[in-house]
Formats: C-alpha cells, sequence, structure tokens
C-alpha cells in the first residue's frame, strides 16, 4: 500500500503486521461486538450542512482542553497493551502526540512505564488511572505520576468489572500470552514486528512489574491482576483519589445523566462520555449518541469530553457540534501505531486533522469554537 488516504487504510495495514492476539486485542469488543460497532454507525447517521459563499481562507483548528492549548480538540485516548501493538509503542505515540501539538494518555496497563514517557517527552502528559484493591500500589502510582509532572490524571471509572471479549478468550490472550500453536505459527508471519521486540527490553506491564511486592515477572503478573480491579470503586474512591491527585482530574465512563450530576458533584475538571470502546456493556449506547443529553444536563458546570467510534476529522467536528470540548482517538492511533509505528501516529493526527479542518471549511466554519449544532442537519441529529 503506497498512498494512505484515511485511518481504514492504517487498519488494513496494521492488520497485516501485528499478530493477530493484539490486534484482536485491539480492534474487538464485549459479547456481541454491538456496542462497538454502534459507535462508528451513529456517527454516520448525523449528516452535516453544506455552506457556500463563505469566505473560508483562514482557519483554525486550534482549541483547549482542560485549559490546554492544543492543536485539534482531540487527544490520544488510554490503551492497554500499546506496547504490544509496536515495539515501545506507548513512547513513539507519545513522540507523536507531543510533536503535533495534542495530549497523550498512559494507560496504567501500558508495557511502557511513566518513567519511559517521561523520559522521552518535554511537555505533561497524562496518565489514566484504574483503582485496584492493592491501595498502597495506587498511592504509588499516583505519586509517580506527579514525580512525573503529568498534567491530568484520567480515572476510569467503568472497569470495576472486566467485560467479555470473546476474541480474546480464543486467542488465548493472557498475562503471560499463551504459546498455543497458531499463536506461534501467527508470529512467525510477522517478522517485523517479532524484530521490533526483541530489540526493546519492554515487554511486560511497565507501571506494576517491579513496583508490586511479589510481582517480578509477566508469569507472577497474572496472578496479582486477576483479582486486582475493585468491584467496590464508589464516588468516596473517587474523593480519596482527588484528594491523594491535587491536579486536574478526568473521569472516564459516564454514559448516565445521573452519573454525570454526580460527576459534577466530585469536583473533577471534565468528564468523558465513554463506554470503553464498546469493550464493557454491550448493549449500551453509543457515546455520540449519548453525548447530547449529558451536554444539556451538565455542559455548564463541567467540560464535557467523549469518546468511542471517532475514525476521522468528521467525527471530531461532529462531536465538537454536540458540544464536546474535547475527543479521544483509540483505535486510530494504535492502527498507525501496528501500521509504520510513530510515523503511522503522525499519519492518522494528520489524516484527522486535514479531514477535520476540511470539513470545518465546506460547513463555512473557519474557527473550532464557530462549531456548533448550526452545522448540523436537524433531522439526523441524536435524541
Amino acid at each position: 500500500m503506497t498512498v494512505i488516504t484515511n485511518i481504514e487504510d492504517l487498519r488494513v495495514l496494521a492488520q497485516r503486521r501485528v499478530p493477530r492476539m493484539f490486534y484482536d486485542y485491539a480492534d474487538s469488543g464485549s459479547w456481541t461486538e454491538g456496542t462497538y460497532r454502534a459507535n462508528e454507525r451513529y456517527f454516520a447517521k448525523i449528516k452535516l450542512r453544506q455552506r457556500v459563499a463563505v469566505d473560508i481562507d483562514q482557519r483554525s483548528t486550534a482549541s483547549r482542553m482542560i485549559g490546554v492549548d492544543v492543536a485539534m480538540p482531540v487527544a490520544i485516548a488510554p490503551t492497554g497493551l500499546t506496547g504490544m501493538q509496536h515495539a515501545d509503542g506507548e513512547i513513539l505515540a507519545a513522540k507523536a502526540a507531543q510533536a503535533f501539538g495534542i495530549p497523550f494518555t498512559l494507560s496504567t496497563m501500558s508495557i511502557c512505564s511513566i518513567e519511559d514517557i517521561a523520559a522521552h517527552t518535554t511537555r505533561p502528559f497524562w496518565f489514566q488511572l484504574y483503582v485496584m484493591r492493592d491501595r498502597e500500589f495506587i498511592e504509588r502510582l499516583i505519586d509517580r505520576a506527579k514525580a512525573a509532572r503529568c498534567g491530568a490524571l484520567v480515572l476510569t471509572l467503568d472497569l470495576q468489572i472486566l467485560g467479555q471479549r470473546h476474541k480474546d478468550l480464543k486467542n488465548g490472550l493472557t498475562a503471560p500470552p499463551k504459546p498455543t500453536l497458531a499463536n506461534l505459527i501467527n508470529l512467525a508471519t510477522k517478522p517485523r514486528w517479532c524484530l521490533g521486540m526483541l530489540g526493546t527490553k519492554r515487554r511486560q506491564f511497565g507501571n506494576i512489574v517491579g513496583h508490586v511486592k511479589g510481582v517480578s515477572d509477566m508469569g507472577s503478573l497474572g496472578e496479582w491482576t486477576a483479582g486486582q480491579f475493585d468491584p467496590s470503586l464508589d464516588w468516596d474512591d473517587v474523593e480519596w483519589v482527588k484528594r491523594r491527585w491535587g491536579g486536574k482530574l478526568i473521569l472516564k465512563g459516564i454514559q448516565d445523566l445521573e452519573d454525570a450530576r454526580l460527576a459534577v458533584n466530585s469536583g473533577a475538571d471534565a468528564l468523558i462520555v465513554s463506554n470503553h470502546g464498546g469493550r464493557q456493556l454491550d448493549g449500551a449506547q453509543s457515546s455520540i449518541e449519548a453525548l447530547p443529553s449529558i451536554v444539556a444536563e451538565v455542559g455548564s458546570k463541567i467540560e464535557v469530553h467523549m469518546d468511542g467510534g471517532v475514525r476521522s476529522g468528521q467525527d471530531v467536528l461532529k462531536a465538537v457540534a454536540l458540544g464536546a470540548k474535547g475527543t479521544y482517538i483509540g483505535r486510530a492511533m494504535l492502527y498507525g501505531l501496528g501500521a509504520m509505528g510513530e510515523a503511522g501516529v503522525t499519519k492518522a493526527l494528520q489524516i484527522i486533522h486535514r479531514e477535520l479542518d476540511l470539513t470545518m471549511a465546506f460547513c463555512g466554519r473557519t474557527r473550532i469554537e464557530q462549531v456548533d449544532r448550526s452545522i448540523l442537519l436537524p433531522g439526523t441529529l441524536p435524541g
């Protein structure tokens, strides 16, 4: 493939180059994958109003997310196992995001550690936190994020228990991965990926291994993580995290109006309308469908962001038109990373930015802050 014009091109290339178990981990949802597919499908239902004979000569997609200047209202979403899509994946994605001028969010379940990202970047990145039963470990993790001068903590609320993802079970994706014959045969067809992994020391969960008593390798990690996601997480824990962190706090996983009101009451700086990319509750609303009512309910009291199904600059523009102050890309970034490493992440960002800029122009707008519901065809809007 010599000419890459959209995110789908990157996805096809990533599927060729990334081992099946890790590609499927990124490109899948829970159960029937209905919500995963709906995240993309609902964006397509929303139609745009084309305007003409408008001065669109001087355009800018620049915006702000929680007070941070961004080249476009997009951040890199936290994604687990990013370093298994490509060697040193989190480092490469963080460097691409920094060069482009958007935030990068590191997952708790990353391969590269907080310290790795801090050592390879010069601007504050964001850190996503899962609350584990081991509160001492969480305290140390928050302190490490502080020491790395992270600009925001993204607290994920919708993974108290794991949704069942059929592809992961069939592929034997565990910690450590099962060396089945099928997996070994598939690895043999991915020489580029294998050479990359042989050339790095980062092949395990860098934020966990060596930072938890008794967890020194992938084998002991599996036993530890099996019982660590905390189903008792509640709003008192959110308050505890907020106090311990003391900086900007973003709450991820809000889909319900009551939860949105509770997020406001928590004192968080922003919330992310998200269904975890369709990887948790299958049958939940698409994120873009849930967005407008949450914006109407709490948008004047807290900054509202969204993720789920964003595969183009048009998707970004539609989300902004419906009230989102920022959007997040996870799979679009992973496709680029798996396809071409850092250059692929940069390519994904360039594609989304160009689509955003051109679509904004066709809709007769020159500044992202001018974008509102009036650019959308009324009969196609959610709700």
